[in-house]
This record gives structure tokens, sequence and C-alpha cells, in this order.
């Protein structure tokens, strides 16, 4: 690992067994990092993914955790640090994705997707900060975040919380630790769809295609390795909130 920019670094990841998340975790890895890989019930995900990482030479560690539970998310950083001894990186990427629109949305479907897509995150990112030194806070935002989703109306609203979450902690935790965010747009259909879902939606997108789980991490590795960014989003979105 000699050499890798990372080398040395222990991460956690939330939400890394599967998607986004897994390919964040496999990012990080290949560059040096340890990972604490977090899941909820993608156990045997979360082990296979442990058993690619351990093939890059670095240490992995599984934390289950739901973030249902208030237990679930206020005890994660501890968790993390009984396993790892100390954390230099933290990847909020565990979210839900329900649909609700203006006509149906619910209080509950509301307070839910708050909960998980930007109470949770908010509070790890708070508990890391108040236990470590310093460090790199990265929140998985949405493309829709710029603009409206008639669709996924709890939703949206809750990654509009944690991308102002993202801004205050930035100056907030500043100048130990650095917060930023990544807003995917048309990266991978939805849980039961396939990718004619993403074909279907192409021509929305100035570049005309999807793009794929490696350019998200790509950017987050980009804003965790660039020390003079901080407070800022990238949107990894083919052009989506140019054109809004």
């Amino acid at each position: 690992m000699t050499g890798k920019p990372l080398s040395g670094k222990n991460a956690l990841v939330t939400g890394a067994a599967r998607r986004i998340g897994r390919a964040i975790a496999m990012e990080l890895a290949s560059q040096g990092a340890n990972i604490a890989v977090h899941y909820r019930n993608a156990e045997k995900e979360a082990e296979n993914l442990c058993r690619e990482l351990k093939k890059y030479n670095v240490e992995c560690w599984l934390l289950q955790a739901d973030f249902e539970n208030r237990e679930g998310y206020e005890k994660l950083i501890d968790a993390a640090y009984d396993k790892t001894g100390s954390l230099d990186i933290l990847v909020n990427s565990a979210s839900i994705f329900p649909q609700s629109t203006l006509q149906d949305v619910t209080w509950e479907d509301l307070t839910a997707n708050i909960l998980i897509n930007a109470w949770a995150p908010f509070y790890i990112s708070r508990s890391f900060a108040q236990k470590a030194r310093a460090g790199v806070i990265i929140n998985l935002l949405d493309a829709r975040i710029g603009d409206l989703d008639l669709k996924h109306v709890a939703y949206l609203l809750s990654k509009q919380m944690l991308e102002t979450f993202t801004r205050i902690m930035a100056l907030e935790f500043a100048p130990h630790f650095r917060v930023n965010g990544v807003a995917p747009g048309l990266i991978l259909p939805p849980p039961g769809e396939d990718d004619r879902y993403l074909e279907q939606l192409t021509h929305t997108i100035p570049l005309k295609h999807h793009g794929t789980a490696g350019q998200i991490a790509d950017a987050v590795l980009f804003l965790i390795k660039n020390d003079f960014i901080t407070g800022q989003v990238i949107f990894v979105d083919g052009g989506r909130n140019a054109a809004r």
C-alpha cells in the first residue's frame, strides 16, 4: 500500500454493502484506506464486500446498525472506534428512496425520510467531529436538490435538508474538518428496475447518457484528497443541474 494516497487512513462508509456505497468503499480501499462497512440488513453483501476489499491488502470491519432505531445512529461512531481505533474519513451514503407525491405524502413519510436521509447523517457527522481530532466528511445528496421531483416529495425535502446541514457543518467544524457533498444524477435504476429505466430518461440530460457508480466514487475521492475544498457540493449529473 506504500505510496497510495489514503494509505493508513480509516474510513467509515454507511450503506456500503450495496450500490453507490459499495462503489465508494471499493474506490477508497483501492487507494489504501481501511474500511468500516456499515449495513442495515444486507449482511451477506457486506461480508462479500469485505472479502473483495481485503484483496487490496487493507483492513475491513463490519458494522450493523438500523438508523430507524435511535441507538443505531447514535452509537455508530463509538462502535466504529471500538473496531478501528480511529477514524479519518466518514462517507454518509445510506438512504431511503420511497415514492410520495404532494397529494399523498404524510407526516410519517416526511419524518421517516428526514430521519434516515438527513438527521442520521448529521448526528453521525457531529459525533465524528466531537470524537476525532480532524477528518473529512462526505455526504451523498442528489441532483434533485437543485430542482423539483414531484414523485418523491419527502425524499427531496430530506436531501435538501442534508445539503443545508452540509454547508452549516462545513463552517461549524472548520478548520479541523472538511465537509462536502456529492449529488448524483441518473446513475443507477431504483430497486426493482433495470437499465431500461435509465435509458428512458437519458434524453433529459445534456450529455445524453447516464453515469456510473464509479464516477460518484471518483468525485468522493477527489473531495477527500483536495484539502482546500469545504462546504461545496459537486453535481455528478451529466449537466442536469446546469439545465434546470
